[in-house]
Protein backbone atom coordinates (compact mmCIF):
# COMPACT_ATOMS: atom_id res chain seq x y z
CA UNK A 1 0.00 0.00 0.00
CA UNK A 2 1.31 3.29 -1.29
CA UNK A 3 1.61 6.46 1.85
CA UNK A 4 -0.75 7.98 0.42
CA UNK A 5 -3.15 5.47 0.24
CA UNK A 6 -2.06 4.30 4.12
CA UNK A 7 -2.59 7.66 4.57
CA UNK A 8 -5.72 8.86 3.56
CA UNK A 9 -7.23 5.16 4.84
CA UNK A 10 -5.79 6.57 8.12
CA UNK A 11 -7.49 9.62 8.02
CA UNK A 12 -11.51 8.26 6.79
CA UNK A 13 -11.28 5.73 10.00
CA UNK A 14 -10.17 8.97 12.51
CA UNK A 15 -12.94 8.86 14.98
CA UNK A 16 -13.19 12.91 15.24
CA UNK A 17 -14.26 12.93 11.34
CA UNK A 18 -17.34 14.63 10.84
CA UNK A 19 -20.26 12.43 9.10
CA UNK A 20 -22.81 14.27 7.78
CA UNK A 21 -26.20 13.32 8.89
CA UNK A 22 -27.71 10.84 11.44
CA UNK A 23 -28.42 7.09 11.68
CA UNK A 24 -31.85 7.91 11.42
CA UNK A 25 -31.48 9.29 7.80
CA UNK A 26 -30.95 6.05 6.64
CA UNK A 27 -32.62 4.02 4.18
CA UNK A 28 -31.22 0.43 3.59
CA UNK A 29 -32.67 -2.23 1.46
CA UNK A 30 -33.52 -5.38 3.45
CA UNK A 31 -32.63 -8.97 2.42
CA UNK A 32 -36.18 -8.91 0.80
CA UNK A 33 -35.69 -6.20 -0.96
CA UNK A 34 -37.98 -2.83 0.23
CA UNK A 35 -35.73 0.18 1.58
CA UNK A 36 -36.50 0.07 5.70
CA UNK A 37 -36.22 4.07 6.75
CA UNK A 38 -33.92 3.80 10.02
CA UNK A 39 -36.95 6.41 11.40
CA UNK A 40 -38.40 3.42 12.82
CA UNK A 41 -35.32 2.53 14.80
CA UNK A 42 -35.66 5.80 16.80
CA UNK A 43 -35.24 5.05 20.58
CA UNK A 44 -33.94 1.58 20.59
CA UNK A 45 -31.42 0.21 21.31
CA UNK A 46 -29.26 -0.77 18.26
CA UNK A 47 -27.04 -4.11 17.69
CA UNK A 48 -25.64 -3.70 14.34
CA UNK A 49 -23.47 -6.53 12.85
CA UNK A 50 -21.71 -7.10 9.68
CA UNK A 51 -22.56 -11.03 8.82
CA UNK A 52 -21.21 -13.79 6.83
CA UNK A 53 -22.56 -17.67 5.88
CA UNK A 54 -18.96 -19.27 5.40
CA UNK A 55 -16.75 -17.77 8.62
CA UNK A 56 -16.06 -19.94 11.75
CA UNK A 57 -18.03 -17.08 13.39
CA UNK A 58 -21.09 -17.93 11.52
CA UNK A 59 -22.88 -19.95 14.62
CA UNK A 60 -23.06 -16.49 16.26
CA UNK A 61 -26.78 -16.51 14.12
CA UNK A 62 -27.48 -18.70 16.77
CA UNK A 63 -26.59 -16.64 19.61
CA UNK A 64 -27.74 -13.32 18.09
CA UNK A 65 -31.21 -15.21 17.52
CA UNK A 66 -31.05 -15.85 21.60
CA UNK A 67 -30.10 -12.54 22.27
CA UNK A 68 -33.09 -11.13 19.75
CA UNK A 69 -35.43 -13.68 22.08
CA UNK A 70 -34.07 -13.04 25.12
CA UNK A 71 -33.73 -9.15 25.21
CA UNK A 72 -35.90 -7.91 22.20
CA UNK A 73 -37.62 -5.45 24.24
CA UNK A 74 -34.40 -4.02 25.37
CA UNK A 75 -32.19 -4.15 21.77
CA UNK A 76 -33.22 -4.35 18.10
CA UNK A 77 -30.31 -7.11 15.75
CA UNK A 78 -29.70 -5.71 12.80
CA UNK A 79 -27.71 -8.43 10.28
CA UNK A 80 -25.67 -6.72 7.61
CA UNK A 81 -23.78 -9.48 5.19
CA UNK A 82 -20.74 -8.55 3.85
CA UNK A 83 -18.14 -10.32 1.44
CA UNK A 84 -15.28 -7.81 2.68
CA UNK A 85 -13.28 -10.75 4.64
CA UNK A 86 -11.62 -13.58 2.75
CA UNK A 87 -15.23 -14.07 0.47
CA UNK A 88 -16.98 -15.72 3.51
CA UNK A 89 -20.44 -14.58 1.91
CA UNK A 90 -20.57 -15.31 -2.07
CA UNK A 91 -24.22 -15.86 -1.87
CA UNK A 92 -27.13 -13.14 -3.70
CA UNK A 93 -29.49 -11.72 -0.98
CA UNK A 94 -31.41 -14.98 -1.54
CA UNK A 95 -29.32 -17.37 -0.92
CA UNK A 96 -28.17 -16.08 2.41
CA UNK A 97 -31.78 -15.45 3.67
CA UNK A 98 -32.23 -18.67 2.87
CA UNK A 99 -29.11 -19.97 5.15
CA UNK A 100 -30.21 -17.69 7.62
CA UNK A 101 -33.58 -19.22 8.27
CA UNK A 102 -32.83 -22.32 7.59
CA UNK A 103 -29.84 -22.80 9.38
CA UNK A 104 -30.11 -20.79 12.41
CA UNK A 105 -34.02 -19.37 12.32
CA UNK A 106 -33.13 -15.64 12.34
CA UNK A 107 -35.99 -13.68 12.97
CA UNK A 108 -33.89 -10.36 13.09
CA UNK A 109 -33.57 -7.82 10.30
CA UNK A 110 -31.36 -8.94 7.97
CA UNK A 111 -30.11 -6.21 4.78
CA UNK A 112 -29.24 -6.47 1.68
CA UNK A 113 -25.30 -7.53 1.35
CA UNK A 114 -23.00 -4.50 1.14
CA UNK A 115 -19.61 -3.56 1.75
CA UNK A 116 -18.12 -2.81 5.19
CA UNK A 117 -14.25 -1.59 4.61
CA UNK A 118 -12.26 -0.41 1.98
CA UNK A 119 -13.25 2.10 -1.39
CA UNK A 120 -16.60 1.14 -1.61
CA UNK A 121 -17.93 1.08 2.10
CA UNK A 122 -21.54 1.58 2.58
CA UNK A 123 -22.38 5.13 4.14
CA UNK A 124 -23.99 2.95 7.25
CA UNK A 125 -20.31 1.87 7.89
CA UNK A 126 -18.67 4.68 7.37
CA UNK A 127 -21.07 6.58 9.78
CA UNK A 128 -20.24 3.65 12.41
CA UNK A 129 -16.43 3.63 12.17
CA UNK A 130 -16.30 7.39 12.35
CA UNK A 131 -19.01 7.56 15.32
CA UNK A 132 -16.45 4.47 17.25
CA UNK A 133 -13.21 5.24 15.59
CA UNK A 134 -13.30 1.47 14.83
CA UNK A 135 -13.68 -0.24 11.24
CA UNK A 136 -14.50 -3.83 11.28
CA UNK A 137 -11.64 -6.68 11.66
CA UNK A 138 -13.68 -9.08 10.38
CA UNK A 139 -17.36 -10.71 10.29
CA UNK A 140 -19.57 -10.22 13.22
CA UNK A 141 -17.94 -7.36 14.81
CA UNK A 142 -20.89 -5.72 16.72
CA UNK A 143 -21.77 -1.97 16.73
CA UNK A 144 -24.24 -1.18 20.39
CA UNK A 145 -26.24 2.12 18.80
CA UNK A 146 -28.23 3.62 22.24
CA UNK A 147 -31.43 5.24 22.10
CA UNK A 148 -30.45 8.16 21.10
CA UNK A 149 -28.41 7.60 18.04
CA UNK A 150 -24.92 7.22 19.92
CA UNK A 151 -22.24 4.55 19.40
CA UNK A 152 -21.63 3.32 22.10
CA UNK A 153 -19.75 0.04 22.08
CA UNK A 154 -17.99 -1.78 19.55
CA UNK A 155 -17.13 -5.69 19.95
CA UNK A 156 -15.05 -7.87 18.11
CA UNK A 157 -16.26 -11.07 16.57
CA UNK A 158 -14.53 -13.32 19.72
CA UNK A 159 -17.15 -11.16 21.63
CA UNK A 160 -20.24 -13.31 22.21
CA UNK A 161 -23.77 -11.31 21.55
CA UNK A 162 -24.93 -13.23 25.09
CA UNK A 163 -21.54 -11.82 26.00
CA UNK A 164 -22.44 -10.32 29.93
CA UNK A 165 -20.59 -7.15 28.77
CA UNK A 166 -22.82 -6.66 25.77
CA UNK A 167 -25.97 -7.46 27.92
CA UNK A 168 -25.14 -4.77 31.14
CA UNK A 169 -24.36 -2.68 28.29
CA UNK A 170 -27.76 -3.29 26.67
CA UNK A 171 -29.90 -2.52 29.88
CA UNK A 172 -28.14 0.88 30.83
Amino acid sequence: MGVFAWLSEKLSSSPNQKVAGSLYEMKINSLEGPAIDFQRYKGKNLLIVNTASKCGYTPQFETLQKLQEMHGHEVTILGFPSNNFLWQEPGSNEEIASFCQKNYGVTFQMFEKISVKGKDQHPLYQWLTAKSGKNPSWNFCKYLVNKTGDVTGFFGPKVSPLDEVIVKRIRH
